[in-house]
């Protein structure tokens, strides 16, 4: 079981996102709308989570700021970095994010990551 923490702006894909993950056995500790509150809410975690699953356009805040807000928080975090925007592709892995997904992505693609992330530690 992989805990996960899941950035984005969409509630549907929000949602979504956070049963399918139940449904396969990862535990979602938590949830964020916008860059802000994700920010504000790993600093609350105790125990931090394994895995965040960041999206890029968010309001307040894009995902790269949150992402690099974060890394200077924990610098061993491991970002999953989801968008449809490829042209931030490179720039999310250089600056931190250890994948990136395309949206739309399919959940294997995304159990793909978060497993491959897991077993890499």
């Amino acid at each position: 079981m992989v805990t996960v923490f899941l950035v984005e702006d969409n509630e549907s894909a929000r949602i979504l996102y956070e049963k399918l993950l139940t449904m396969k056995g990862h535990k979602v500790v938590g949830t964020a709308s916008n860059g802000i509150e994700a920010v504000e809410l790993y600093i609350s975690y105790f125990t931090k989570p394994d895995v965040i699953i960041m999206d890029h356009r968010m309001p307040l805040k894009n995902g790269m700021e949150v992402m690099k807000e974060i890394l200077q928080i924990d610098n061993k975090v491991k970002i999953i970095f989801a968008s449809a925007d490829t042209n931030v592709k490179t720039l999310a892995l250089s600056a931190g994010a250890v994948d990136f997904i395309q949206k739309p992505f399919s959940i294997n693609s995304l159990l793909d990551s978060i497993n491959n992330i897991s077993l890499a530690n």
